[in-house]
């Protein structure tokens, strides 16, 4: 049976683990070819090696999100060797959390740098070559936490915000270019950044939730996988809020 990606070509930053580890899974599950990327140190690898033992197409690159000379380079790389990039997710993220009066500025450009430059940086790279290609999808992993804020999150926050901003901008430039762009919101979801949690921690938020579980990084892939597929090329600049109604 044919895959709804068979034939594309999908760039995934902060593949290694989490949603980006599910995500790339899926869309090699779905047909893509998928370069997953993440930063050297990072078990991206792992990743490749899982797709391609279950009968995928996928390649490991590292990359620094934060450096958009690496991300020319590595976007080169791709192109070259599988003709196009079709679908973009920009998914590498970080966190960094203190409270305003605590945060050295250190703090808060490490996660401007990695969550909002590092989007900035690989789209950039990239969407040249989708605007001659004429088609292109590009979802960025933002937060609920961007629409909402959070005590002690104001740099996340601020960087997942400013995805947002930077999502529905591009959407208007790039429409009449076959290019559709969208945001994912998550709220929280069981990743590595979340098992640091205590099950105190952990059972205060199920408790603000409508649906009272953790999210899971597959109810985030299943989202992308909407907006990347067949039937989302009428939606565009939206912001998919995938949170158990934590926000509303």
């Amino acid at each position: 049976m044919a895959g709804q990606l068979d034939g594309k070509v999908a760039f995934v930053t902060g593949a290694a683990t989490g949603i980006g580890a599910v995500c790339a899974r899926r869309f090699a599950r779905e047909g893509a070819i998928v370069a997953c990327t993440s930063r050297p140190q990072d078990p991206y690898q792992e990743v490749v090696d899982g797709i391609v033992a279950a009968g995928g197409r996928a390649i490991g690159i590292p990359l620094d999100v934060t450096n958009p000379e690496s991300a020319q380079e590595v976007t080169d790389r791709v192109i070259k060797e599988f003709g196009a990039i079709h679908i973009l997710l920009n998914n590498a993220g970080i966190t960094d959390d203190q409270l305003i009066m605590r945060m050295k500025p250190e703090s808060w450009r490490r996660v401007l740098s990695v969550n909002l430059d590092g989007a900035y940086n690989v789209t950039h790279a990239i969407v040249r070559h989708m605007i001659k290609q004429r088609e292109g999808r590009i979802v960025s992993i933002s937060s609920v936490i961007g629409m909402m804020g959070n005590a002690g999150q104001a740099n996340y926050a601020a960087s997942k915000a400013g995805l947002i901003g930077f999502t529905k901008s591009l959407a208007r430039e790039l429409g009449s270019r076959n290019i559709t762009v969208n945001a994912i919101a998550p709220g929280y979801i069981q990743t590595p950044m979340t098992e640091k949690l205590s099950e105190q921690q952990r059972q205060a938020l199920i408790e603000n939730l409508a649906i009272q579980r953790l999210g899971t990084p597959d109810d985030i892939a299943e989202a992308v996988l909407f907006l990347i597929g067949p039937g989302s090329t009428y939606i565009t600049g939206t912001v998919l809020n995938v949170s158990g109604g934590l926000y509303m």
